[in-house]
């Protein structure tokens, strides 16, 4: 049975502080980009990352049904990467009746991924239930479950609660369900779409960058689109490496295990 790597080291000189960078929206559909961006991770000194997997990515082939991707999902648990839950199909059909605030959520913010943004408890907890399970029959245990977009409905995370997940994150927030503790910590993400989206996200992150200087935790999200664009993989790379100046790589679960054993 394999479980999320709890491996750290003690070679960078700011290991009070910790970079952790997660690779959204992996499945059989984007597992050549994935494998080649950990590959550039890991010579630029990530060794581990939390890799958010998809189990049936946009309804167009389940991770079950690709023996290749199984292996490699397999073999990137083995050498000591967190797979975490990411939603189920990554998909939310538009639905009749919204709100000027739902559309621009679900259509303009996330376009069409926010899973999880409306979902009930019950439809939660069976979503939950049925990927967690299908993970478990590869030999892989997830400790964490993050949403499409980071968008979480409260009766959702109710529903992650109840099912005993160790934790979740949103944009600004890293939720330990064991110990109750939120963590305050903003991820720099990319937006892609468009050219005006991309030129915003590379001022906005080197910005934010700048102000998560002494921040404990700093959090990096890449998403497999991003390395289609020069200069946003071009900015990624750069952070990444001044990130690792003075923090140390970690993985979600393994920065969560540190903060439960400093509370006690």
């Amino acid at each position: 049975m394999r479980s999320p790597s709890d491996a750290t080291s003690s070679a960078h000189p700011g290991a009070a502080r910790a970079l952790v960078v997660s690779l959204h929206d992996v499945s059989p559909r984007t597992r050549q980009e994935c494998a080649a961006i950990l590959e550039e991770l890991s010579r630029r000194g990530v060794p581990h990352c939390s890799l958010l997997v998809i189990p049936d990515h946009h309804r167009r082939g389940h991770m079950r049904e690709d023996g290749e991707f199984v292996s490699w999902l397999q073999g990137q648990a083995e050498a000591g990467h967190e797979i975490v839950m990411h939603g189920y199909f990554h998909e939310r059909d538009p639905r009749p009746g919204e709100s000027t605030r739902d559309k621009f959520t679900t259509r303009f913010y996330t376009s069409g991924e926010g899973e999880f943004y409306d979902l009930d408890r019950a439809a939660a907890t069976a979503l939950v239930s049925k990927a967690r399970a299908e993970f478990t029959e590869l030999g892989i245990t997830p400790s964490g479950f993050i949403a499409p977009a980071w968008l979480l409905s409260s009766e959702a995370e109710q529903a992650l609660r109840d099912l005993h997940i160790g934790y979740t994150t949103r944009l600004g927030t890293v939720v330990d369900f064991e110990t109750g503790a939120t963590h305050h910590s903003q991820s720099l993400v990319w937006s892609v779409r468009s050219g005006w989206r991309r030129r915003t996200s590379r001022l906005w992150n080197a910005l934010h960058f700048r102000r998560m200087r002494t921040s404990p935790l700093l959090r990096i999200s890449i998403h497999p689109v991003d390395r289609r664009h020069p200069k946003i993989w071009q900015q990624i790379g750069e952070l990444v490496s001044r990130a690792l100046a003075d923090r140390e790589p970690l993985t979600y679960h393994a920065w969560l295990l540190r903060q439960r054993a400093a509370a006690f």
